[in-house]
């Protein structure tokens, strides 16, 4: 077999990034490789409908793979205009018998987290804590008890200092979901976001209790409150923008 006879062979088995490196090893490989059959079977794992048409529906597939198939990029983010120093969050716990905890946090003190996993946490409390997604968490104390016999709700605002405005986080949602496993009880609500943002919709905002086992199966000692948004946010930039974009009253 010719040279040309092989990379003919071997080209259709490989990835579209695979191909376009072979298009740079030198003009023979280019020549070959820019072959539109060869762009037209990767094209054809991707959107096989598209390929059966008698045309592809640009100029050619290769045309088609290039600009449909592009990583990604991460983009860089405007600073935020909020900052957690002109916000306060009003948190309330309660149960059926009245409220456990009812309490106006800092922006900062939010922000801020615990930094230190409590005396006797288990090793998957650990990793959970001093994981890579961004959470804001607050320690509680003194602790409080949650009965797991009775229905247990939570609501939260977000005050801004800057304008006097309020924005809901979380309305009087149920934490109906308890893992022992990561020891949490967790509860979450859609967010209600500006009428300027008419095209954003369906993110959720998540509190979780976090609990130690204490041996009691009937009740969790919370030691910690974590509120996220990572349906959508994962930084603290993004978290930010995510509230300057609640419809605030």
């Amino acid at each position: 077999m010719t040279c040309d006879e092989v990379l003919k062979a071997v080209f259709p088995y490989l990835e579209g990034v695979d191909l376009a490196s072979c298009m740079g090893v030198c003009k023979q490989w280019r020549n070959i490789a820019r072959d539109d059959f060869f762009w037209k079977c990767l094209c054809a794992k991707r959107w096989p409908s598209i390929c059966k048409q008698p045309n592809p529906p640009t100029v050619t597939y290769y045309k088609l793979y290039q600009t449909f198939n592009k990583r990604k990029q991460h983009r860089t983010l405007l600073p935020p205009r909020l900052s957690f120093d002109d916000l306060e969050f009003f948190i309330d716990i309660c149960t059926e018998d009245g409220f456990i905890f009812s309490e106006v946090v800092p922006g900062p003190i939010l922000q801020n987290g615990i930094k230190i996993p409590p005396p006797g946490a288990c090793d998957m409390l650990k990793f959970h804590l001093e994981g890579p997604e961004y959470r804001m968490k607050l320690p509680v104390d003194p602790r409080f008890t949650v009965p797991l016999s009775q229905t247990v709700s939570v609501s939260v605002l977000v005050g801004r200092k800057d304008s006097n405005r309020v924005a809901c986080i979380i309305n009087k949602s149920m934490f109906d979901y308890i893992d022992r496993t990561a020891y949490r009880a967790m509860a979450n609500d859609y967010l209600d976001f500006s009428p300027v943002y008419p095209f954003v919709s369906g993110i959720r905002a998540w509190i979780s209790l976090l609990f130690m086992e204490e041996g009691n199966e009937g009740a969790i000692d919370v030691f910690g409150i974590e509120m996220d948004f990572c349906d959508a946010a994962n930084s603290k930039e993004e978290v930010l923008w995510l509230l300057d974009m609640l419809d605030w009253k």
